[in-house]
């Protein structure tokens, strides 16, 4: 098994915590409502939310694919930090056993943010992954993002 590993860094004028409760803590409810063509819906199939939940997201009809399930590895309210990885449906195609993602939010200098997130994709044997999957998966969580950040500034007085 080999690993890819890919970076994605996004500025975001919203501060740290603000953001983290929406993008992470209440992205189950959020995205859907916000995007329900990108996840129609989030349903935790066992877990309480923390380390070890497993969610069945299914994605919205202009989606390529129809679901995946999603494990938590990994929260830490105080720092922002969130990682979690794709263990289970037809995103995974024939080449990849697993997707992990570590997401950091961190403040800028200027009181917003930056948010890293950090993707490993776990190959099977020798597969290769073509660059315009990641390319594609990267303008997606890029655009996830930048939903979340729009709703945020469009509705200042939520989650704060």
């Amino acid at each position: 098994m080999g690993v890819v590993t890919y970076e994605l860094e996004i500025n975001s004028s919203i501060p740290p915590a603000k953001l983290f409760k929406a993008f992470v803590l209440d992205s189950d409810n959020l995205i859907p409502k916000i995007l329900p063509q990108a996840i129609s819906s989030v349903e935790i199939l066992e877990g309480d939310g923390g380390p070890g939940t497993v969610k069945l997201i299914t994605f919205g009809e202009g989606s390529q694919f129809k679901s995946v399930k999603h494990r938590v590895d990994g929260i830490d309210k105080e720092n922002f930090t969130f990682s979690y990885s794709i263990i289970e449906g037809d995103a995974l195609t024939d080449a990849l056993e697993s997707i992990s993602y570590e997401i950091k939010i961190s403040a800028s200098p200027d009181g917003g943010s930056i948010c890293k997130n950090i993707s490993k994709y776990h190959t099977k044997g020798d597969a290769q992954i073509p660059e315009d999957k990641i390319k594609s998966g990267k303008e997606k969580a890029s655009g996830i993002f930048k939903a979340v950040e729009a709703y945020l500034l469009e509705n200042p007085d939520a989650y704060n």
